[in-house]
């Protein structure tokens, strides 16, 4: 079964409800135009009153929309940058990286340009960390190719849960997170919902169904 866990006792816990907070993450959507990856960044995102500084390119605001402030809550204040090409939004996310005031630093860059190379990844690795500001990069139409990301995320929505008072409205929203690839913790598949009122993260580790044992059912064929 699922268990509910306080973002606040998630710190230092293995798997998509850990809080890293200096640290550059990489996340993948599986399909363009899904929202998930978006709500999965959201839901990692710092507890706190400090700005979030949100960069995104023209394509990724094109196709996949803008971040929506009001369904962010009143308690996060957003700084939203919209360039057009993705050597701006990597200068954009550096230079927000050097103001400690702010909360966290979230990038959407479309597709795999030259400008996002391994080295420019490492830049923003290292800023995140010296600054001790969160960094995250989402990205669509993109291979997972070579990156300085400490951790990389694959993320697919899933049915939300049921309501638990109006069976024909979504409850908590679902996604399935994939870490496919980390420096620090053992890559794994989970289930996550995130109920934001309750400030609340559901993991729920996706059974697998093991291998039937060869002589399986002989004994019956016998009785018969």
């Amino acid at each position: 079964m699922s268990t509910p866990l306080s973002i606040k006792r998630l710190q230092g816990m293995t798997g998509p409800g850990q809080v890293r907070p200096v640290a550059l993450s990489e996340v993948f959507a599986t399909t363009v135009t899904d929202a998930a990856a978006m709500g999965f960044v959201l839901a990692r995102l710092p507890k706190s009153a400090a700005p979030v500084l949100w960069v995104q390119d023209r394509l990724s605001a094109k196709e996949a929309g803008q971040p929506y402030p009001p369904g962010m809550g009143a308690e996060r204040q957003l700084i939203w940058v919209h360039v057009s090409h993705s050597s701006d939004a990597l200068w954009a996310m550096e230079e927000g990286l050097r103001c400690h005031a702010l909360g966290a630093v979230v990038g959407e860059i479309w597709g795999a340009p030259k400008a996002l190379s391994f080295t420019a990844t490492k830049r923003l690795a290292m800023r995140a960390e010296a600054a001790g500001v969160s960094c995250w990069l989402i990205r669509r139409a993109a291979p997972p190719e070579v990156s300085a990301a400490r951790d990389r995320w694959r993320i697919t929505s899933l049915p939300s849960a049921p309501h638990p008072h109006d069976a024909q409205s979504p409850g908590v929203a679902r996604w399935q997170a994939e870490l496919f690839k980390s420096r620090t913790k053992k890559p794994g598949t989970w289930r996550v919902g995130h109920d934001r009122a309750a400030d609340r993260i559901h993991i729920l580790a996706p059974g697998r169904d093991g291998a039937v044992a060869a002589a399986d059912g002989a004994h019956r064929k016998r009785a018969l």
